[in-house]
């Protein structure tokens, strides 16, 4: 969806696509009644007539009246009056005449052709190209081969017949379908009527295939940056290499040069990002952003990562980003790995380093190095897990870190619908401290086995409600881990953290993430799952879940505040499932049986009754710290307009974390979109922003593209026009 331009015309400018179509299904052949079939060329470029009636001389003139037909290397010609020169080889069709070539449908009051050259021409015509439905109607056709055309006076447009919402209007089209490549001068877009856009000369792709050329331009407004346009430049260097160079012009702000440079080889891939807004008007400052990202498999097993990102300063997303998750980040990577695979055992050299945005610092891995290894043996699975670190940060305690964990697995049972596997493993740690080291960490060695059992059963038996058939489960599943306590309040925490206590989380070995706290641990965890499952496509109607986890000795190591000292755990159930054709929900509650209270839920109900109509309802709660409240819809509300809108809204602090709301009018050819959005940047700041947008299709979007944050805050957003597109068109017969 590109085309080129003359550069003191680049803002006038749009891009369309032309693509075209598979050629229609050739019309039935009418016989004559006086002669099935009259060869009138040579055997390999015949071209064959067929007619009501047909008076030829040999080597002279043929004239055919009624329900004409002329085929020839695919090309089929029918009028109502047909004369062909036998000798010269041209054709004069008369009378409703209709040509299909290559894909094309040519119609008008009159053809001249000559079938050995194909040149020729046709007054009045109108035609139809079948990828995208394109269609247009012109003064005159000139036809240059069978896949080379001009049309004088023309005009374009996707919209189905009888329907011309938009046009594009030229004083020429050339139209090349060996190149793919349509070419109009002195070009306008009307819309309704009315002309909205003009450029003196474009040129557009008639197929999907990405070629050189200006982008459609983006509008946008910002509280941060106000009104803005973007410019974008699509530069299609090979098949395998390009590049967009889209300057941005914030009123606020000044000009954001925005440039992308993408590769692909068949051993290695990437993209890189460079943008830069040269002494920004508000903050006095140069921003600059730059990205790279590179994988390659060097052979032999060898494989390079290298993911490498970078702004000027802290506040660049906040000023900068038009999205929730752009202004929302607190930490950029930077990071090269270098990996091996070979088979049972692979291996990786990690160097990570971090930019804080928000927050404090990350530790840098300078290096990281990871070997892993897993194989079976006589029906244990043996697996090693092995990793060096070397933790680097400005203010904070360095160290290096050695972590070994051998482990084996043996199922001791494991049968349809049953299953018994211990596992053995031994966590050996090993600390040498290093700078900063404020509080006189000691260099330390940490051994701890890990012993664990996984078992559980499945049953199933037949079931119907309301004449539907299911399968109902049930699922007891029974966790027990045993560590034993070794004092750790003497060793650094470079990477740990206390997991989330969840379904996933219970059964597991360690209560916290990372390797620089291992948990002791003599607990089991039992838990039982039923699900109803229909027996005609295997959906999920309904699960429920139960889980707690019971220590027969309070666990002593923990981060922060001090772990309660009860036998019990919280008790987690989860509900969901897809209860019916339209509702599906997911939930899941936390409750603390020792102090009788609920300690979090979150409930997440969805209603879809059908594509375009969307209801999602989400709450959370977290005692003491959350109470969230999140809606968010797609809905019909009268005609073709839609409505769509999200608020996410915080009880606890009582303000809105994120505010969307917005109108859509889709036709059959083209949509308006028209959203406003406002959400949180941080404590104090907000972002607003206004996107309105006139998207024709198979044309160009003009204006502020609202998609992204339409699909990012309304989870399960349908673009209606997309879903209108892949409708037939009427046949312009």
């Amino acid at each position: 969806m590109r085309f080129s331009v003359p550069l003191f015309a680049f803002l006038l400018l749009v891009a369309f696509p032309l693509s075209g179509r598979a050629a229609e299904t050739p019309l039935p052949l009418k016989l004559d009644r006086t002669f099935k079939k009259h060869p009138v060329a040579a055997e390999g470029t015949a071209a064959f007539i067929s007619a009501d009636h047909v008076e030829a001389k040999k080597g002279e003139q043929l004239e055919a009246y009624g329900n004409v037909e002329l085929r020839q290397n695919g090309q089929v010609i029918s009028a109502e009056h047909l004369r062909y020169g036998q000798v010269s080889k041209d054709v004069l069709a008369e009378g409703s005449v209709r040509m299909e070539q290559n894909g094309a449908v040519l119609r008008g009051p009159v053809l001249k052709l000559n079938l050995d050259t194909d040149l020729g021409e046709m007054t009045q015509p109108e035609y139809e190209f079948g990828e995208n439905h394109a269609r247009g109607e012109a003064d005159t056709l000139h036809i240059y081969g069978k896949k080379n055309y001009t049309f004088d006076s023309a005009t374009y447009t996707t919209c189905p017949a009888g329907n011309d919402d938009w046009l594009l209007r030229m004083s020429r089209l050339d139209i090349d379908r060996t190149t793919q490549v349509g070419v109009a001068r002195h070009a306008r877009i009307e819309f309704k009527g009315v002309p909205i856009l003009y450029t003196p000369w474009l040129d557009f792709a008639l197929n999907d295939n990405p070629r050189s050329g200006f982008l459609g331009p983006v509008f946008g407004s910002s509280n941060k940056g106000g009104a803005e346009i973007t410019l974008q430049y699509y530069w299609r260097i090979a098949s395998n290499y390009d590049a967009t160079f889209a300057p941005r012009i914030i009123a606020k702000r000044g000009t954001q040069l925005n440039n992308e440079f993408r590769y692909l080889q068949p051993s290695y891939a990437g993209e890189l990002h460079l943008d830069v807004l040269p002494n920004d008007r508000v903050s006095n400052l140069t921003r600059t952003s730059q990205s790279l990202k590179h994988s390659q498999s060097l052979g032999g097993g060898f494989g390079l990562a290298l993911d490498m990102n970078r702004v000027s300063d802290d506040d660049y997303f906040r000023d900068l980003a038009n999205s929730v998750t752009g202004t929302s980040q607190t930490n950029l990577l930077r990071e090269g790995v270098l990996s091996y695979g070979a088979g049972w055992w692979s291996g990786s050299v990690r160097v990570q380093r971090f930019q804080t945005l928000q927050g404090a610092q990350v530790y840098r891995r300078q290096p990281q190095i990871n070997l892993n290894a897993q194989d079976s043996v006589a029906s244990a699975d043996v697996v090693l897990a092995s990793e060096y670190d070397d933790f680097r940060h400005d203010t904070s305690v360095n160290g290096e870190r050695l972590v070994v964990y051998p482990s084996a697995s043996y199922p001791l049972l494991n049968e349809l619908g049953y299953y018994l596997t211990p596992k053995l493993g031994i966590h050996h740690t090993q600390y040498r401290m290093g700078v900063n080291n404020s509080s006189s960490l000691p260099d330390a060695t940490r051994t701890l086995p890990i012993f664990s059992t996984d078992s559980g059963m499945v049953f199933e038996r037949d079931d119907s409600f309301l004449g539907n058939s299911y399968v109902q489960t049930l699922e007891p599943r029974l966790f027990y881990v045993y560590v034993p306590y070794r004092d750790q309040d003497q060793l650094p925490n470079f990477d740990s953290a206390q997991a989330p206590f969840n379904f996933g989380q219970i059964f597991t070995e360690n209560r916290f993430f990372g390797s620089d706290r291992v948990g002791d641990a003599n607990m089991a965890t039992v838990a039982l799952t039923s699900r109803v499952i229909d027996n005609e496509g295997g959906t999920e109607r309904l699960r429920v879940m139960l889980g707690e986890r019971f220590s027969f000795k309070a666990p002593r190591v923990n981060l922060g505040a001090p772990t309660d000292n009860t036998s019990r755990s919280d008790i987690l159930m989860s509900l969901g499932g897809k209860l019916t054709r339209s509702w599906s929900l997911d939930s899941l509650f936390q409750y603390n049986p020792n102090q009788a209270h609920t300690e979090s839920y979150n409930v997440m109900a969805s209603y879809k009754p059908e594509v375009g109509k969307l209801l999602n309802l989400n709450y959370r709660f977290t005692r003491n710290t959350l109470r969230q409240a999140d809606v968010s819809t797609q809905w019909p509300l009268f005609g073709r307009w839609q409505g769509v809108a999200r608020l996410n809204y915080s009880l606890q602090d009582q303000r809105s974390l994120e505010a969307l709301a917005g109108l859509e009018y889709n036709q059959s050819c083209w949509a308006l979109r028209f959203v406003a959005q406002s959400f949180t940047t941080d404590t104090r700041e907000r972002s607003n922003q206004i996107f309105l947008q006139l998207e024709l299709s198979d044309l160009v979007p003009i204006g502020s593209d609202p998609l992204s944050a339409l699909r990012t805050s309304v989870p399960g957003y349908t673009k209606m026009n997309s879903m209108a597109a892949e409708q037939p068109v009427q046949d312009l017969r």
